[in-house]
């Protein structure tokens, strides 16, 4: 059995939902690191690509399945680690799993947020 499944998302699209209880503090998903980025080669990544460039550790990825339908909370239910989305409090299954784009994103990231939660912060960078 899978950890997390991908299916269609209340938030933006697809989305990452949880298909066992996770524990606060348990790694949620290790994030494949095998396509690291030079800032050079983030360049010539294709505009609907862009999206699922990661910026942690000084390090940009090209975030892979499942990793890269995380959503967006304002009210996120993991943290960063090194590459991998940790849970912040325990998680249900069937929970969406939701992060902090601010945690991780491109220097020059901004977007509108969809989140919908009360603490919403609307517009959503690098903090």
């Amino acid at each position: 059995m899978k950890d997390v499944i991908v299916k269609k998302s209340k938030i933006e699209g697809s989305g990452v939902f949880a298909n066992k209880d996770f524990k606060k503090g348990e790694v949620v998903l290790k994030w494949d690191t095998s396509k690291q980025l030079s800032t050079k080669e983030v360049e010539k990544v294709p505009e609907d690509e862009k999206k699922y460039v990661s910026f942690v550790n000084n390090k940009y990825t090209l975030m892979r399945p499942p990793e890269r339908y995380v959503n967006h909370s304002c009210n996120a239910n993991t943290n960063v680690g090194d590459f991998c989305d940790v849970a912040k409090r325990d998680i249900k299954k069937g929970e969406e799993i939701t992060g902090d784009y601010s945690q991780d994103t491109t220097p020059d990231f901004e977007m509108k947020c969809t989140c919908g939660s009360k603490n919403c912060k609307g517009i959503i960078k690098k903090e």
